[in-house]
């Protein structure tokens, strides 16, 4: 007989045991498996199916790191790093459920987040009507609003858990079918200078695979990496890594030191190329830093200014990238656009600077190690023609 769906109930004992119990018994008579999980950082009894101390023994600096620390918000920070580690140990998660305020919601969203994308997760915050991007990260953590505080059960706050419980139930219950068991996935990256490249890419490949875009803002960057971390995504066509230039130079749509680190530790096939690296995002023109004075900028609209890159930052940039691609050991294929990375890097056009790309494209040649699996094609062609989409579709075929 199969066990039924594990359902994991993230939160502190200490102070939410009735509630996190009241939710346990609802998913256990919607037919999935309770697993109470106690991250309370001052002493508890209630009876959890993972008392605090087995939690806090995943730190990397053992238990007295979290239950030793006489400063809570260092104990629940550490806390949150532990039960973030003690989540990925468990093979039996089918979905987690979290509920409280703001001590609660840095802690079971941080177990959720560590999770692959498509396990359900369900969080209930008081804080759900705010900004809640530092709960929910690059992952798919689904938010319920508490409406009252989460301290003891009454009219709303049975009604409002009992909602939660019974839709992680329903989702741990049903699950979807991923794109890759469906047809081949493949994730690609754009921004709106790269965007007719992207769409020569897709309409070539949809047939074939699922397509999956997503936008270069930072964040964007960060869900592509995770869906590929979490086996959503088979392969990438990464056109477009201008994320770079926001995190060396200091734009305001960075990546993180991470960026193509979920290729590295996967080895999935990869082709990527240097999609707008010609430019660093900012605000409003007045937002821009004025250390930047004197640069050559472009203002896209009122909310949204582009500066040019220069040769020299262009060559930090391409050295940083390399290094990364050299540590990849998956089927790799990387595009130089000679011609240009963006619709505005184009002859006649504000950000055309001939020697600044040059200096992209030498760092990239010189930082370049030559291995079976990974090759270097250069394209005397622009990023958005046909030629160069069909040299990344052609590259592409070639080791999917």
């Amino acid at each position: 007989m199969t066990e039924p769906p594990g359902i994991y109930v993230v939160g502190t004992c200490d102070t939410k045991g009735a509630e996190l119990q009241y939710a346990a018994d609802l998913l256990l008579q919607a037919g999935t498996r309770p697993v109470i999980v106690d991250v309370s950082t001052t002493p508890s009894d209630f009876a959890a199916q993972f008392r605090p101390a087995e939690v806090a023994k995943f730190h990397p600096k053992g238990v007295d790191s979290v239950l030793g620390c006489s400063d809570r918000g260092k104990a629940v920070t550490a806390m949150a790093d532990a039960v973030a580690l003690f989540m990925v140990s468990r093979e039996d998660v089918a979905g987690v459920l979290g509920m409280g305020g703001s001590g609660n919601s840095t802690l079971a969203s941080a177990a959720m987040r560590a999770l692959p994308i498509g396990i359900p997760k369900m969080l209930v915050s008081t804080l759900a009507s705010g900004n809640v991007a530092s709960y929910v990260g690059a992952s798919d953590v689904t938010i319920m609003h508490s409406v009252a505080d989460i301290a003891g059960l009454n009219a709303i706050t049975r009604k409002v858990i009992g909602n939660a419980a019974h839709a992680i139930a329903g989702m741990a219950l049903n699950p979807v079918l991923s794109a890759a068991q469906l047809r081949q996935s493949v994730g690609l990256t754009m921004f709106g200078v790269t965007t007719d490249c992207v769409d020569r890419v897709r309409k070539e490949l949809k047939r074939d695979f699922e397509c999956f875009v997503f936008h270069a803002t930072g964040m964007g960057g960060q869900c592509f990496e995770n869906l590929i971390d979490s086996g959503l995504l088979s392969s990438a066509i990464d056109i477009t890594t201008t994320e770079v230039a926001d995190y060396l130079v200091g734009g305001i749509l960075p990546c993180t030191s991470d960026r193509f680190g979920a290729i590295i530790r996967t080895r999935i096939p990869y082709v990527g190329s240097l999609g707008a690296l010609d430019m660093v995002n900012f605000g409003a023109r007045q937002s821009v830093p004025e250390r930047f004075s004197g640069r050559k900028f472009h203002v896209h609209n009122a909310s949204v200014t582009l500066m040019r890159t220069t040769a020299a930052e262009n060559t930090a940039i391409a050295k940083w990238i390399v290094d990364r691609l050299n540590q990849m050991n998956g089927p790799v294929r990387f595009l130089l656009p000679l011609g240009g990375v963006s619709a505005i890097d184009a002859a006649g056009q504000p950000f055309h600077d001939p020697q600044a790309d040059a200096a992209l494209f030498d760092a990239v040649r010189k930082g370049w190690k030559e291995a079976p699996n990974r090759k270097l094609v250069e394209v005397d062609a622009h990023i958005n023609s046909a030629a160069f989409a069909s040299a990344l579709t052609r590259a592409f075929k070639d080791i999917v």
